[in-house]
C-alpha cells in the first residue's frame, strides 16, 4: 500500500495520503485575535486540502484545539461559515496548552481524496 508524504521535514509531514484518505498536520494561523488566527488557519487547511486533491466538502473528521475554551462560540461562528452546508465532519473541540503562548487555535483535519 502506497503512503505519500508531502512537505516533510525531520519531525512531520504536512500532508500524508494513504488508501484514499489525507491526513493533515495541525495547522495554526497568524494574527493577534482568535478570529485572525482562525481565518488564517482555515485558509491553510484549504490550501493543503487542495494540494492533496481534496476539499472542505470531503473532510471526514476535525480536531480543534483552543488555548482557552472562552473562544468556543467565536470559533464556532467562523467554523460554521467555513464548512459547506451539509458537509459538517465529525468534530472534537477542547482546551489545551498550545506550542506557543500567542497561539489561540490549532486545527487537525482528515479528509477523503479522489
Amino acid at each position: 500500500m502506497l503512503i505519500e508524504r508531502k512537505s516533510t521535514n525531520e519531525r512531520a509531514s504536512k500532508i500524508v495520503t494513504h488508501n484514499g484518505v489525507v491526513y493533515l498536520s495541525g495547522q495554526v494561523g497568524d494574527g493577534e485575535s482568535l478570529a485572525e488566527q482562525a481565518i488564517d488557519c482555515l485558509g491553510r487547511v484549504d490550501a493543503l486540502l487542495t494540494e492533496a486533491g481534496s476539499s472542505r466538502e470531503k473532510i471526514l473528521q476535525a480536531t480543534v484545539w483552543l488555548s482557552d475554551i472562552k473562544y468556543f462560540a467565536e470559533f464556532n461562528a467562523i467554523w460554521n461559515d467555513w464548512v459547506p452546508t451539509g458537509h459538517a465532519p465529525a468534530r472534537a473541540c477542547g482546551e489545551v496548552k498550545l506550542a506557543r503562548e500567542i497561539l489561540k487555535v490549532e486545527v487537525i483535519v482528515t479528509a477523503a481524496v479522489d
